[in-house]
């Protein structure tokens, strides 16, 4: 019996020797990112008591993103992403390992995190886009690449499940000092499995006098907002990623001075989520089709934002719990659905500067949030912020759903090409 007739469907990326080395690095290295997330968000409130300041450096370390991703983009269509990916881990695995020698020593600053966080988010500007499109190159058969897509979103699902919780223990025990060490530990398994891959040379169309890295950007540009598809599903994940995802750095906010809770408190409340996005990545791995995902981007919002009211009106644990759990679903829903649907309809040779639009919709639009969210948050409070952020969520999904039919017009045509349209309908 062959391994691929040996595999579930729902992990059936794993045929491809490649995909498992990357999964399993991954698995390890983004437990420690997690871990060194929650940590940061709450060395930070510890130090400052200032939900501006979460603001600042939530700002910090995603508005590289938003500045480099779509050149990154053009970098990742033109180089060899295995070496560019190699390049990213270890640098961030000297990012964590500098915070962690800074927290030890006790001389651990405000300016010291954001600064790092700044550095951080230079790497994650090229690191995003690269992972995003090295999926492909990684999965032998092309009709594996939604569930490949899917396992990463289980993946950084479960991630999110278990690093915060192991952060909140650990944090009440011996410091964010340790979350630190262990992120950067982690990254030596990433680092170990790419370089184990056996990776097939890829057609790079050769640069001509003229083809600059301005030309090209505008060229992604052009293509990603003159087709309605990726041009929609940008600007609604792009929404619901400004005025939604800022309640992760918010969440200290509302563990100590409404529900009245610590580290271990911010640690359930993180992996809540995660469970809920853990739920919602297992299921869609275990589709068969990507026939149906419009319908599940254009719903999700609602969803979330529903969530998000019902997250900041509540003061007791148990239903932020149940809040915090369909946060972490819905946002997935979309999530993965969008950039399912994306790398499957996208040109191949913009395969990179869609993905960093994607990177700077899903990733970096939270920059100005968590900027904007902080600042409100200092003058009406964060439940009153986060409330205002659910009526937005809905008003877009609502708008997304009424532009659904004409979507559907233009890509089923490509579904059908491909060979994987098997019912009328998106």
């Amino acid at each position: 019996m062959s391994i691929t007739e040996k595999i579930s469907p729902v992990f059936r990326a794993f045929s491809s020797r490649n995909y498992r080395l990357f999964f399993a690095g991954q698995g390890i290295s983004l437990v420690g990112t997690w871990m060194s997330q929650t940590a940061v968000i709450w060395l930070v409130y510890s130090l400052t008591n200032s939900a501006l300041l979460l603001g600042v450096v939530g700002f910090a370390q995603q508005v590289p993103n938003f500045l480099l991703s779509p050149f990154a983009g053009v970098l990742v269509d033109r180089l060899n992403r295995h070496r560019i990916l190699i390049g990213t881990q270890i640098l961030s695995m000297i990012q964590s390992l500098a915070l962690a020698a800074l927290a030890f020593s006790g001389t651990i600053q405000i300016w010291h995190i954001i600064v790092l966080s700044i550095f951080q988010g230079c790497v994650n500007a090229i690191d995003m886009p690269t992972r995003q499109t090295f999926v492909i190159e990684l999965v032998e058969q092309r009709e594996n690449l939604s569930n490949a897509i899917a396992l990463n979103s289980s993946l950084f699902s479960g991630a999110r499940l278990i690093g915060p919780a192991i952060a909140g223990l650990v944090i009440a025990a011996v410091g964010t000092s340790t979350c630190f060490l262990i992120d950067g530990v982690s990254y030596i398994a990433v680092i170990i499995g790419l370089l184990a891959m056996r990776i097939r040379p890829r057609q790079i169309a050769s640069v001509g006098k003229s083809d600059t890295v301005l030309r090209k950007l505008k060229e992604g540009l052009v293509y990603a907002f003159g087709f309605p598809p990726i041009r929609s599903i940008l600007l609604l994940i792009g929404l619901v990623s400004l005025v939604g995802m800022p309640y992760t750095v918010l969440a200290p906010i509302f563990v100590t001075n409404i529900l009245h809770g610590g580290p271990q408190t911010l640690g359930f409340l993180m992996a809540s989520s995660g469970l809920g996005a853990l739920v919602s990545a297992v299921y869609l791995s275990s589709r068969s089709t990507i026939v149906g995902l419009g319908k599940i981007i254009a719903i999700a919002p609602t969803v979330f934002g529903i969530a998000l009211i019902v997250f900041a009106l509540s003061k007791v644990l148990w239903l932020s719990l149940i809040a915090m759990f369909m946060l972490g679903s819905s946002l997935i829903l979309q999530s993965t659905s969008s950039n399912t649907i994306l790398q499957t309809i996208v040109e191949e040779d913009k395969r990179g500067r869609v993905l960093s639009l994607y990177t700077i919709a899903f990733i970096s639009m939270a920059t100005f949030g968590n900027l904007f969210a902080g600042s409100l948050a200092s003058r009406i409070g964060a439940p009153n912020t986060l409330v205002i952020s659910g009526v937005i969520c809905i008003a877009a999904s609502i708008y997304f759903s009424r532009q659904l039919p004409a979507m559907r017009q233009i890509v089923l045509p490509i579904y059908d090409r491909m060979g994987l349209l098997t019912e009328r309908h998106l």
